[in-house]
């Protein structure tokens, strides 16, 4: 719905206080008394999206037996989720400013809860693929819709802090919650079910956002900016494949090294026609405001170090420990609450308080600390001595961090621009993902082999004593990649401490000039959009 202006023979409403805007000035609307259960369709959404990206890896033993899937291709129940959604979500966020955030919200929910099913019917191999890249697509229309729902269905900055707490907890704790519900369904239904499941929630989604949430609008007269499309999905496929395929094969690989040379001159391109087309697919100024790039980096450089992390850990309790799918999805609730708690209780009553940065800091510093506990795990390591202090800190850490970081990228942005910065934003971490999952696998298998080779091992011998060995030398592996992510959440702290030094919100307020809430004087952007539907 597009927004109107008070005609000038029409008082404006007072604001706060009771104080006129002024002549011509429109007051910002009441606040939807519906927000806070539109916000729970919101993060319904954005859990099964993020959920899908780890729930399948429990059930991908199963799934490759019963479907007969060769250990090569296994893979691609993964990858044709995570490249589709990737490749996809600059385009799905422009979209939704174009075409309507509710409009493409519930269209991402439905597409979302139909190659769900299919998946789980799959007969095949081909199909499963199919129907995961098929959920791919809809999730890169989804994923920015919500994002930017959220962001204009709370238009206060209190409560906004406390709409981020509870988004930003969902986004941290999905791939954990997606490991215990897929052991549970795993194990006491069947592998199809990680898939089932996603259809009825995704209908109770659908309900919710048409009884609950307002549209905030469509972008008039613009066009879709077919070139930059193009250019922008090819550029961002080439390089998450160029970098999926480099867990399988090496970094100087002659194919990985076209694919991510090629992804790179191909956003170049796209970089340089997005200064001249009409309406870009991504304006630069959302990229180029140091806020935002500070979060966008922040963030990609976030999930580059958890992804590998929740990969070793899972191995670790599983093939070192021999804990069943459920047990080490149990493992990971501890985690989950604390990012809860983290987001909730800590960064959305401080966020309007305190600059970002005074909460991104601590929080990827205590992270890296739980790390080194994780890190320090040897194969005779207990749950309590090592696993849970970690994960505990880890959760913690996250849940202060995903909430100031996603509001950093997010905010101080026009209305009809929420979709691709928030695109944006959910490139990053895929692209983050990707680059994480192959560069940690490839430096845990290096420091494997170089253990092996340091102590003489031949692992094709099948003595109790090689075994042992091979167990020692894997968890070395671990230790290893996990010391590296650990470096690398440190190194996301100091971008964030150099990048991200905007002040407080509510002391942003108190400077303002006349105008709507949260304008930026030089812009014309509004951090909190004075338009609800």
């Amino acid at each position: 719905m597009a927004d109107t202006a008070l005609p000038e023979n029409v008082p404006a409403r007072p604001v706060g206080s009771g104080t006129a805007l002024g002549k011509g000035r429109e007051a910002p609307p009441p606040p939807d008394p519906r927000r806070w259960w539109g916000l729970v369709v919101i993060a319904l959404a954005q859990l099964i999206v993020v959920l899908d990206m780890t729930i399948v890896n429990i059930a991908l033993p199963s799934a490759q037996q019963d479907l007969g899937m060769t250990d090569g291709n296994r893979q691609w129940a993964i990858t044709a989720y995570t490249l589709a959604f990737g490749g996809l979500l600059l385009l799905g966020g422009r979209l939704g400013d174009l075409f309507g955030r509710k409009r493409s919200f519930i269209i991402g929910l439905i597409g979302f809860a139909v190659a769900s099913a299919l998946g789980g019917a799959a007969t095949g191999p081909g199909m499963l693929f199919a129907a995961r890249a098929l959920q791919g697509v809809f999730a890169a229309l989804l994923a920015p819709a919500a994002l930017s729902l959220l962001t204009t269905t709370f238009t206060d900055p209190r409560e906004r802090g406390k709409a981020f707490g509870v988004f930003g907890a969902i986004a941290g704790a999905g791939s954990a919650i997606g490991m215990l519900v897929g052991g549970l369904l795993t194990e006491y239904l069947d592998w199809r079910w990680c898939l089932y499941v996603n259809a009825p929630v995704a209908a109770v989604a659908v309900i919710g956002a048409i009884v609950m949430l307002k549209d905030p609008g469509r972008r008039t007269g613009a066009r879709l900016d077919i070139l930059g499309a193009v250019l922008g999905t090819a550029g961002v496929l080439s390089i998450v494949y160029g970098l999926s395929e480099a867990e399988s094969r090496d970094w100087d690989d002659t194919w990985v090294l076209t694919l991510v040379s090629g992804g790179v001159l191909i956003l170049g391109i796209f970089s340089l026609w997005q200064t001249r087309a009409r309406t870009p697919l991504l304006p630069l100024h959302i990229v180029k405001d140091r806020q935002r790039a500070g979060a966008y980096l922040t963030m990609a450089l976030v999930t580059i170090a958890m992804f590998g992390v929740f990969l070793f850990l899972t191995f670790y309790l599983q093939g070192i420990k021999g804990w069943s799918p459920l047990k080490t999805g149990a493992a990971y609730l501890p985690m989950t609450a604390c990012m809860i708690i983290g987001s909730t209780q800590i960064s959305a009553r401080l966020l309007h308080r305190v600059p970002a940065r005074v909460l991104i800091m601590p929080g990827l510093t205590l992270a890296a600390g739980g790390l080194a506990f994780l890190a320090s795990m040897d194969v005779d390591a207990t749950y309590l001595s090592h696993v849970l202090p970690g994960i505990c800190m880890m959760g913690l850490g996250m849940g202060v961090t995903f909430m100031a970081a996603i509001s950093t990228a997010t905010g101080r942005v026009a209305p009809h621009e929420q979709g691709a910065a928030s695109a944006t934003l959910n490139t990053m971490q895929q692209v983050g993902g990707s680059v994480g999952t192959a560069l940690l696998n490839t430096i845990a298998a290096g420091a494997t082999t170089d253990w092996l080779t340091g102590h003489g091992v031949n692992p094709a011998q099948q003595t109790s004593q090689v075994k042992a060995a091979l167990a020692e030398a894997t968890v070395h592996g671990y230790s290893v990649a996990t010391w590296t992510s650990a470096g690398i959440l440190l190194l996301a702290a100091l971008v964030a401490g150099v990048f991200i030094n905007a002040k407080a919100p509510g002391r942003q307020a108190g400077t303002a000039t006349a105008g709507p809430a949260g304008a930026d004087r030089k812009t014309g952007t509004v951090e909190a959009p004075v338009h609800a539907g």
